[in-house]
């Protein structure tokens, strides 16, 4: 699994409510007083509480100020908005069905709008089992089936934010080293430290204390939904080559701006040592 593939399946599993050993999660954590008396598999229906809209092509498929967010056991969370919300004159009923033991039977729906047509792309619960009743009257979208979704009029990429979810950068003066192949690639005792939900520790070391010659762009980019569009380097040192070694984001958004000018190192091969200590 190369650096960029391991970084977004840990980006998609980092939620703190229903993912890795969240009280909702179907396994609490150990380390807990508690035990949560119900179902393994739990849903939590909670308001969300800002304007919510999804386009496809330039037609608005949905406009919502009544969303909510649907928490279940071992899934992200999951927007739904009331039936009257969506353009109702843009969706075609399709024969398309599916069975949640813990929500019922699925309807779907395609959009069409213009030349553009989303298959299946909003599914609801018309007849929602009694432990899920809230679900009646309310539909989904796919995030992927539409071309842009806005909180507010912020454009969201990757998936909706969850509001549980938290990231902090803070200055750090630790000896922070990056090794690959035994050689020292960069050292810096003017790293950022990124902390994230869920995710281990990471150390973003300033470009200028990395040797530009070590590395090339790479074709890779992904998409964080807390921290924007990522694009890769190539690390290159003696005959060793490491693919998406390192990544950067250069327009980060709004809460860690800090880290725009930097450099993450995770790869097969690159060893991180903070104080000496390798950290994974």
């Amino acid at each position: 699994m190369t650096a960029h593939h391991r970084q977004a399946v840990l980006e998609a599993q980092t939620m703190s409510l229903t993912l890795g050993g969240g009280p909702l999660a179907s396994r609490p954590p150990e380390t807990a007083n508690y035990r949560i008396d119900g179902p393994a598999h739990r849903l939590l229906w909670e308001p969300f509480p800002r304007r919510v809209r999804a386009l496809l092509g330039s037609r608005t498929v949905l406009d919502s100020t009544d969303a909510k967010l649907l928490h279940e056991s071992n899934l992200l969370p999951q927007l739904y908005v009331p039936r009257t919300d969506l353009r109702e004159e843009l969706l075609e009923a399709t024969d398309h069905r599916t069975h949640c033991p813990f929500k019922g039977d699925a309807h779907y729906w395609s959009v069409r709008a213009g030349e553009r047509l989303a298959e299946n792309a909003v599914w609801s619960y018309p007849d929602p089992l009694d432990t899920a009743g809230w679900l009646t009257g309310h539909a989904a979208v796919y995030w992927s089936a539409m071309d842009a979704w806005f909180d507010e009029d912020d454009e969201v990429t990757g998936h909706i934010r969850d509001p549980y979810h938290r990231v902090d950068v803070r200055p750090t003066s630790r000896h922070v080293r990056i090794m690959a192949a035994g050689h020292d690639i960069a050292e810096s005792r003017r790293a950022l430290l990124l902390s994230e939900t869920g995710l281990p520790n990471r150390f973003y070391l300033p470009m200028s204390d990395v040797p530009a010659e070590l590395l090339l762009p790479s074709a890779t980019h992904t998409i964080c939904p807390y921290k924007g569009h990522a694009s890769y380097r190539t690390l290159h040192i003696g005959d060793t080559v490491i693919e998406d070694a390192a990544w950067c984001y250069p327009e980060p958004l709004d809460g860690v701006r800090r880290i725009a000018g930097h450099l993450c190192f995770l790869a097969d091969g690159i060893q991180t040592l903070v104080d000496g200590t390798p950290v994974g």
